[in-house]
């Protein structure tokens, strides 16, 4: 290496990794939170045993998808636990029950014509007089299990009515999506769901509204129910217009949004219902946990703190004991945390990869291993030094041998943060995440900066002047320990 190689080389190392931070953070761009540091809450839901692996992952996706269409939650974190759990995880969720029930409603959607309509009460009669025996005797309602029969009693979403409903027009499967908006059409406004149907869908939708115009406008068999999870959304009755022979047009349909606390909100889940489908199987909450922003936030700076002040103490210590080296040390580390910091914030915003409390320990752990990077080139300086070779030559020879030890060394560790990262779940995969990529880091840093650095170093006036020379750093050379050295080593 040559001093103009090694200067270009540092130029570039330092441009690179100090430019790219700079410019992440002059964008605006800054690593995603995860939950533990953001606030927010996590669940886990379980599927029935012997769910199908594949059915787990169609859910997952659907979930997904289901939450980004909210547009309320940053990142979510999905996935698979086990062989039945999904771990959902919302930082920054502001409207808990609602992400909740995007994530856990199963979503399954029908048309139903109303054959009666009841106040709620555990002694409903079906339409042939008989009591059923498959209701609930609190609510009066249809067993959950029983909910797609034939005949079914199910609750408004109010809980104010019992429709009576026969079996299905239409199903999810008729339909390709649909959309919320504000209507202010008729006289009155308010939230709509527009569905869009399938061909084949909107041909059964015609013919069931025309079966259903054929009775007396009033009459509750006027109406279409439309039930999503065994309960009923909204059973509008067919206009007085509409005939029998026609139907209603399958492009014209809306879907009206009753009087909640919420109705943008409502229509929009129900918007996203028809969009991403239903989940392919019903889950159970087993766990939901929570964490408030301002506890994430305390985390956050008690582990900044943390970090700051470890950093503080260390470039202390390296730079009383190592003298300029120990400074090179501290520069090194800025390098390393500029590359390290901007790859977590790429892959946070193209990723979606989100920084946790597990991985900001993972960032702490990764600053003793580059140090012992630093350290492991300078004690092998060191042993040159006292072994009689010059100064100069001592730093340029121990560099391959030091270098061999760091990428041993670092390999290890890359290989465990490899199998943490696929056998461990939730934050530890985090801790394994920033691990890995620091390990890598490490020796990237080694080779670009700390190479040229050190070699610039020892042919500047900082080799061999003054006490904080890298002469200084290297200890006393003492005359008994020169006169054990070969002449031909010493010239």
């Amino acid at each position: 290496m040559n001093t103009k190689r090694a200067l270009i080389t540092l130029i570039v190392t330092l441009a690179i990794a100090w430019g790219s931070i700079g410019t992440m953070l002059l964008a605006g761009w800054a690593p995603k939170l995860g939950l533990d540091l953001q606030g927010g809450f996590a669940v886990v839901l379980v599927a029935p045993d012997g769910t199908d692996p594949d059915t787990l992952d169609a859910a997952v996706d659907i979930m997904r998808r289901r939450i980004e269409g909210l547009g309320s939650v940053q990142e979510p974190e999905i996935s698979v636990q086990g062989d039945r759990a999904i771990l959902v995880q919302l930082p920054g969720v502001e409207d808990r029950d609602r992400a909740l029930q995007a994530v856990g409603t199963t979503g399954e959607m029908s048309f139903r014509p109303v054959l009666d309509i009841a106040a709620t009460s555990p002694a409903l009669t079906d339409p042939e007089g008989d009591h059923p025996d498959n209701l609930d005797p609190v609510t009066g309602l249809s067993d959950p299990d029983d909910v797609n029969a034939d005949i079914a009693y199910l609750g408004s979403q109010d809980g104010s009515f019992v429709y009576i409903v026969g079996p299905a027009f239409l199903t999810g499967a008729d339909m390709k999506g649909g959309r919320a908006q504000f209507s202010g059409s008729s006289g009155s406004s308010g939230w709509v769901v527009v569905p869009e149907f399938t061909s084949e869908g909107g041909e059964k939708f015609r013919q069931a509204t025309g079966e259903l115009a054929a009775n007396p406008v009033g009459s509750p068999e006027r109406r279409l129910a439309i039930v999503v999870d065994g309960v009923v959304t909204s059973a509008p009755e067919v206009a007085a217009g509409v005939s029998p022979d026609t139907g209603l047009d399958p492009n014209a349909v809306v879907i009206t949004i009753g009087t909640s606390d919420d109705p943008q909100a409502e229509a929009e889940d129900l918007a996203a219902i028809l969009n991403y489908g239903a989940l392919p199987t019903t889950f159970e909450r087993e766990r939901v946990e929570s964490v408030s922003a301002s506890l994430g936030a305390d985390s956050l700076r008690a582990g900044l703190l943390a970090g700051l002040l470890g950093l503080l103490v260390v470039a202390i210590y390296m730079v009383l004991y190592y003298r300029v080296l120990g400074l090179i040390a501290v520069v090194g580390l800025t390098v390393f945390g500029s590359i390290l910091v901007g790859v977590i914030i790429l892959l946070g915003q193209f990723q979606g990869t989100t920084l946790t409390l597990a991985g900001v320990t993972g960032v702490v752990v990764s600053i003793g291993i580059t140090l012992d990077s630093y350290v492991v080139y300078f004690e092998r300086t060191k042993e040159e030094f006292h072994g009689g070779r010059p100064l100069r030559s001592s730093v340029d020879h121990a560099y391959p041998g030091a270098f061999s030890t760091i990428i041993k060394g670092d390999t290890v560790t890359f290989m465990a943060a490899i199998l943490l990262w696929l056998l461990a779940v939730g934050p530890v995969k985090g801790f394994a995440l920033t691990l890995g990529i620091a390990t890598v880091t490490d020796v990237v840093v080694s080779y670009f900066f700390t190479r040229p650095a050190t070699w610039l170093a020892v042919r500047s006036p900082l080799g061999d002047g003054g006490w904080f020379s890298i002469k200084r750093a290297m200890g006393k050379f003492s005359s008994s320990e020169q006169s054990t050295v070969p002449a031909e080593v010493v010239s």
